[in-house]
């Protein structure tokens, strides 16, 4: 639309200025009369282009002066004022945001059961449970016929609760056999690791090589691995095994 507006401001210039022209050229005829021509006289062609171009000039120097004065006078880039007040106070609202949900996050992994468990962080008191749980093993999943007291003491020493009748049934084939066999059952524990420690209660992984000998006429030597899990809990100063799990079920 402006386009249009500027090329009817422009035919009007035109127009004005041949007005004036045709105008001023009677009046100049009168008070100057032109010389005649010579045969042998030329006309100047830069006095006869000049007074045609001079409306064309006239009308794009208008023109252009329009658009100037159409166009923005201030054309700079747009700046956003932020003032520092209101800066300072989102940026308090989402510390404070962070801070509560850190709280709540932490409070949440503290009530989760799994992570009681201090067996990677309570180092000395892993080692201790590891290391009376290894011995308890070897104590009560061993028997020698000729000394069948040493397997009860070693039952009342280190077991406790359900794992005392877990114990007697496992074994009792075992003593059953052991007289007429003459049986030496040897449990050497190859490695264990804590699964759980919770204060005064722990659960350890057992791998175990085991050994049953036959000491009669005919001497003979059978050997096999175990792997089971046996809970714990912390009486008296000393680890029991308070139950045993051989994952039959």
């Amino acid at each position: 639309m402006s386009t249009t507006r500027h090329l009817v401001n422009r035919q009007r210039r035109l127009a004005t200025v041949a007005a004036a022209e045709r105008t001023a050229t009677p009046t100049a005829a009168t008070t100057t009369a032109p010389e005649p021509a010579g045969p042998d006289t030329e006309s100047d062609p830069r006095s006869e282009s000049e007074p045609a171009g001079e409306p064309e000039e006239k009308a794009e120097k208008a023109e252009k002066a329009e658009k100037e004065e159409e166009a923005p006078r201030s054309a700079g880039p747009l700046r956003l004022r932020v003032s520092l007040p209101a800066v300072l106070c989102v940026l308090t609202v989402l510390l404070g945001s962070f801070a509560a949900w850190s709280f709540t996050s932490a409070g949440s992994l503290r009530d989760e059961p799994g992570r009681q468990n201090t067996a990677l962080t309570d180092i000395s008191r892993t080692s201790e449970v590891k290391g009376q749980i290894t011995e308890a093993v070897g104590a009560v999943f061993s028997y020698n016929y000729a000394s069948p007291a040493k397997a009860d003491t070693a039952v009342k020493t280190y077991l406790v609760g359900k794992a005392v009748q877990q114990h007697k049934d496992m074994l009792a084939e075992v003593r059953a056999q052991a007289p007429k066999q003459k049986l030496v059952l040897t449990t050497t524990v190859t490695e264990s690791g804590v699964e759980l420690l919770d204060g005064d209660r722990a659960r350890l992984l057992i791998f175990a090589d085991q050994s049953n000998t036959r000491t009669g006429k005919s001497q003979e030597t059978t050997y096999a691995a175990a792997m089971f899990a046996v809970d714990a809990v912390r009486r008296g100063g000393s680890w029991r095994i308070s139950a045993i799990d051989t994952f039959s079920r």
